[in-house]
């Protein structure tokens, strides 16, 4: 240990006469060092903020969807099929274990009015509680969420996102407040809290909640079941009469309701569809198992029988969760393995330095062994500063590659996550 610990301080010493050269040599530990750091750390805060943005999408959430209704050979195309209803969700709440949220959608297209105000948002979906559960919208920002009661009561409130605050209400608190959606006053009890773009780019915000019975009867006005939700355009005042099959026939064999009560007291009927149904697993690793049950109540509801095609589509998140991290990590790779490049080139300068360093100090050495010095204690203090030098290169490109990664990601609006394990 003592003969170390006098050829460490000889390293020290005969670094310490050449300064420059000293702090020049490990320039490219350095940047290697750094490149490497650096790209690890930007790329694993790219892989949170992707990772952050599928769980607000719904990690774990599987997307039912009606198939495609067709008439003599002609696709009416994805979506057109009257297939899903409310009763379908009930049925995959209560028969599919691996499911835990469960609700149906009915999706319209209107403007929104408040004051002299107008906008028209991306989307107003009409939902059940549970949606909010599964789609990670809990906690609210601001008020309270509507109930069961209010979706069996068709109650005319509604949640807002915050671009609906911005747009519609300046900027000011909604809560308590009333706006119009196609000419039906719906209260704002409740504020969503801000997620932002998704990875398609559609704003999150940018979007209204309500009961799905509310905007299925009262904003769309369809209340007959061969009728797409999201595509009504303005609300129906007729009902279901048997003088419709009898169009020749003058007698009307039940009274026609005025607008307003067809507004106001919309007639529900037993088969009602909704345009799909949105499902959570209890965890991602249980998706394929909820999809497989899920397929089974749904194809057993529907009376489908062996080998015949399901009228219905299930989407999850999963494969795009596997592209996304996929990608990621091969972009990572990749930069890791160019920074890697940088730092076996200055590995290589390090070498041909100490070389040169060899070279210039044959005196030196010849005089340490011809007082008695081995060759390999000889051997020992050139590694030794090589050593010296490229752990000061790994410090400093330590400390650089971090600061960098630290502006990289508060530049590129990501999360700055050190991860050790790099």
């Amino acid at each position: 240990m003592m003969k170390f610990l006098r050829i460490l301080l000889l390293a020290l010493r005969a670094l310490k006469r050449n300064p420059m050269r000293a702090g020049l040599t490990p320039l490219g530990i350095i940047i290697g060092v750094s490149a490497v750091i650096a790209m690890m750390e930007i790329g694993s805060g790219v892989s949170a903020e992707i990772q952050s943005t599928i769980s607000n999408m719904g990690a774990d959430v599987i997307m039912i969807w009606p198939g495609q209704a067709a008439n003599a050979g002609v696709s009416f195309g994805a979506g057109t099929a009257v297939t899903l209803t409310p009763q379908d969700c009930d049925a995959i709440l209560r028969d599919c274990p691996a499911v835990r949220w469960a609700s149906p959608v009915v999706g319209a297209r209107a403007q929104l009015v408040y004051g002299h105000t107008n906008y028209v948002p991306w989307q107003i979906n009409g939902v059940t509680p549970q949606y909010l559960e599964a789609q990670n919208w809990l906690p609210l920002q601001e008020g309270d969420v509507f109930t069961d009661q209010d979706v069996r009561n068709a109650s005319k409130v509604c949640l807002v996102g915050q671009t609906i605050v911005n747009e519609l209400f300046d900027g000011q608190d909604p809560v308590g407040k009333e706006m119009r959606i196609r000419n039906v006053a719906f209260k704002v009890i409740g504020v969503l809290k801000a997620k932002g773009a998704n990875m398609m780019g559609f704003d999150q915000d940018d979007v209204v909640l309500a009961p799905w019975t509310s905007i299925k009867f009262r904003v769309t006005g369809s209340m007959l079941t061969n009728a797409n939700q999201s595509a009504a355009s303005s609300v129906s005042t007729s009902v279901n009469t048997l003088s419709n099959l009898y169009p020749e026939s003058s007698i009307v064999l039940y009274p026609q309701p005025s607008a307003v009560q067809a507004a106001d007291r919309p007639q529900a009927i037993r088969f009602i569809n909704v345009n799909n149904i949105t499902v959570s697993a209890w965890t991602s690793d249980q998706i394929p198992t909820a999809i497989r049950e899920v397929t089974q109540v749904l194809r057993e509801r529907h009376h489908i029988r062996a080998g015949q095609d399901n009228d219905f589509n299930i989407r999850d998140m999963t494969q795009i969760a596997d592209a996304m991290a996929s990608a990621t990590a091969t972009m990572t790779g990749m930069l890791g393995a160019v920074a890697g490049v940088s730092l076996l080139v200055g590995g290589i300068g390090i070498m041909n330095i100490m070389l040169v360093s060899v070279t210039e100090r044959t005196r030196e050495i010849g005089i340490r062994l011809a007082i008695g010095a081995q060759a390999r204690q000889v051997l020992l203090q050139f590694l030794v500063e090589a050593v010296v030098l490229s752990l000061f290169g790994g410090l400093a490109g330590i400390v650089a590659g971090l600061a960098f990664a630290a502006f990289a990601t508060s530049m590129l609006g990501v999360p700055f996550i050190v991860d050790v394990s790099t």
